[in-house]
């Protein structure tokens, strides 16, 4: 199996915190960060927009994404959700291999420190 880096933003923490347990607890990823704080910019219909956000760093696997990348729609606000993803081309191997075990099961028992 791939391990996989998924970026998102969402408009506020109590969504990126829903659309994080969802991903965890359906089983589509290992872990995901919720970084508060950040600041975007970019044109929106014309317009140029300055909104704070939340981002999103989701771990996975190769065969979760499109699975992920259609929840965050269904779950997001939105109407077009930040979503990259890029594949982890190293990393501490037993992590590695935490994402792998952790983005097959549902309800994992995370039994490391932090992700």
């Amino acid at each position: 199996m791939s391990v996989y880096l998924v970026f998102s933003t969402a408009s506020s923490l109590k969504e990126g915190e829903k659309v994080a347990r969802h991903l965890i607890q359906s089983g589509l990823a290992a872990c995901v960060n919720v970084v508060p704080g950040i600041y975007s910019h970019f044109y929106w219909e014309g317009r140029l927009c300055r909104e704070k956000e939340v981002l999103l760093l989701i771990k996975t696997v190769k065969g979760k994404l499109n699975r992920i990348i259609k929840n965050i729609k269904e779950l997001h606000s939105y109407s077009v959700p930040e979503i990259l993803f890029f594949k982890a081309q190293g990393g501490e191997k037993q992590y590695l291999s935490w994402v792998e075990a952790g983005a097959s099961k549902k309800n994992i028992d995370n039994k490391r420190s932090r992700g």
